[in-house]
């Protein structure tokens, strides 16, 4: 869950805009919170928790609730002092449109008791004028009885011209408040008359089955679902995989670790060469911005996190201007707080270019979808042992592949990358070119130093 601090001056002018201050003459001063805008791409959010009720006093700092967008959950801090009168949506509501008031604050306790009523921007319609309904005698009582109908979902209310169901009052009650289906229940009474054991009975074995087939529903994120889904149905996209040699990449990490502050993994090393990668093509670290291109400068390196509540991606800034030991600090950090709920907005705005690494699982090759507006995103495997056969031109490729006796031939470590573009910005041609300079660095990993 992101917490959103003081310091973060641009969020809290945002939040000031989305305040308005009302009053009338039925209702005291107040003030409407709205829904905030709190990602870039997001067009609704989910209200996940209240953490304050209704008459709770609030202050600045205090976090009024959770709202889950597309890119995570973030606390809603207030910037204002006052009670809270009224709470207009209840906790789990969904697809709450931006801007719409989602709680109304007053300056004075006494004035939350003149709330109770409300119910947000819609007006109350016209009471229509009371008819008086002509009395009834006794003679027209008898003469015409009034039955009152109702549709009903209950299934052990009797139906017209459906055969009567035996079972005692005291049974259809209990099956009626437990929805238990009176029709399927054998009656063990005199005459298979349906009696209370019955249905208790019936209750326990539906209760054992639905024992036996537990399962958890857990909601989705709508505007992640909604980001990812127009990426696919509407930026075209183009897959280049290239494999690399690691040996040499594992050689390096080994001496490093010897002096590095912080433990450098091969993904710390990979993250780095593809970072130098993206600087030399420049359309791989660009963003698709309608009617232009946004090439960037410096690398914005976002690096994809699973977690509890899905996949996070916090951002290293500028990465192409730190050493290892820094990145490797950083995201040790962002990781921790990734997995603790504990990332700020600005830690997951403003990538240009996204990592996302599956080599932990197992997964040797792999596509994934563009994250827009950025023009790429590139899928890590996991490294194999392969045989690498020899590159001696007097040596048969038939040959090589069929003995390890030859000179040169050997056992290493490959790594497939696949890199994910919007080919409206990247081609084909600059994706290979992005390949051969991401394998460069791989293979001659102490350029990386450089």
């Amino acid at each position: 869950m992101f917490t959103l601090n003081k310091q973060n001056q641009q969020f809290n002018q945002l939040l000031r805009e989305q305040i308005r201050s009302f009053a009338s003459q039925d209702l005291p001063n107040h003030i409407k919170l709205e829904m905030p805008n709190l990602s870039p791409t997001m067009e609704k959010g989910n209200i996940a928790k209240w953490m304050k009720k209704e008459g709770d006093q609030i202050k600045p700092g205090d976090i009024l609730a959770s709202i889950e967008t597309d890119k995570a959950t973030v606390d809603f801090e207030m910037q204002e002092d006052g009670y809270i009168a009224k709470l207009l949506y209840p906790e789990g509501a969904k697809d709450v449109k931006l801007g719409q008031v989602v709680a109304i604050i007053v300056e004075n306790k006494d004035d939350v008791s003149k709330f109770s009523s409300y119910s947000g921007e819609a007006k109350p319609l016209p009471t229509q004028p009371k008819v008086e309904a002509p009395a009834e005698t006794q003679q027209d009582k008898r003469a015409c009885p009034v039955t009152r109908e109702r549709p009903s979902s209950d299934p052990n209310q009797a139906l017209s011209g459906a055969p009567r169901v035996k079972a005692s009052p005291i049974a259809q009650n209990l099956a009626s408040q437990t929805g238990v289906n009176i029709k399927d229940i054998k009656g063990s009474g005199p005459n298979d008359r349906i009696i209370k054991a019955d249905v208790i009975d019936a209750k326990k074995q539906t209760q054992k089955q639905v024992v036996a087939n537990e399962y958890i529903d857990n909601s989705n994120n709508e505007e992640r679902r909604q980001i990812l889904t127009y990426s696919k149905q509407n930026i075209p996209h183009y897959y280049v995989t290239i494999q690399v040699q690691l040996d040499n990449l594992m050689k390096l990490r080994t001496q490093l670790n010897k002096f590095a502050k912080n433990k450098l993994t091969l993904s710390h090393l990979v993250y780095k060469a593809s970072v130098l990668a993206a600087l030399k093509v420049p359309a791989t670290n660009s963003q698709w911005q309608g009617d232009f291109i946004r090439y960037y400068k410096n690398v914005n390196l976002g690096v994809a996190v699973q977690t509890d509540d899905g996949y996070q991606i916090p951002v290293v800034r500028d990465a192409n201007k730190k050493g290892l030991d820094q990145i490797a600090a950083e995201l040790v950090d962002l990781t921790k707080r990734a997995k603790e709920g504990k990332l700020t907005q600005e830690d997951v705005q403003g990538a240009t270019f996204t990592v996302s690494n599956l080599g932990m699982f197992g997964v040797e090759n792999f596509q994934t979808i563009v994250l827009p507006p950025q023009a790429c995103i590139l899928a890590v495997g996991a490294a194999q042992k392969k045989v690498l056969v020899s590159e001696n031109k007097d040596i048969k490729y038939e040959q090589a592949l069929t003995s390890l006796l030859y000179i040169n031939n050997r056992v290493g470590h490959v790594l497939n990358v696949t890199l994910s573009s919007d080919h409206r910005v990247v081609d084909g041609a600059l994706a290979a070119q992005f390949g051969q300079e991401f394998k460069k660095y791989i293979e001659n990993p102490e350029t990386l130093l450089l």
